[in-house]
């Protein structure tokens, strides 16, 4: 069946329109924003994520890492390089929501920590 260019053409931006919008990934919530998780002992670590797939943190000792980010199954995951090259990945989940909630992950550690994004490069 040959579809009619002249008739479909003037229609496009309607049936643009009328397309469901796509929800963008959890995980551009944190573009320019800071990533806070929340420990049990009430200390922080803040993550900062840039779209060009690399990570900035600073620990809960206050200490500096860097890294690499990616998505895999649905889940936010960390390599980090800086100041040493880690031997895992942790992966975590990130909720659709993320903008607006807080959520409960487990740290590498074990601990359950709260994390929230918070607006802006909170250093």
């Amino acid at each position: 069946m040959m579809l009619n260019v002249k008739f479909i053409t003037p229609l496009l931006p309607l049936l643009l329109l009328a397309t469901p919008a796509v929800a963008a990934p959890p995980v551009e919530a944190a573009f320019g924003n800071t990533v806070v998780s929340t420990f049990p002992d009430g200390r922080t670590q803040k993550l900062w994520l840039a779209k060009d797939g690399t990570y900035r943190a600073k620990g809960r000792n206050g200490k500096d890492s860097t890294g690499r980010w990616s998505i895999k199954a649905e889940k936010l995951c960390l390599k980090q390089a800086t100041p040493f090259p880690a031997p895992i990945v942790y992966c975590t989940f990130i909720p659709q929501d993320a903008p607006s909630v807080t959520w409960t992950a487990k740290a590498v550690n074990g601990d359950l920590v709260k994390l929230k994004v918070v607006r802006g490069m909170n250093f």
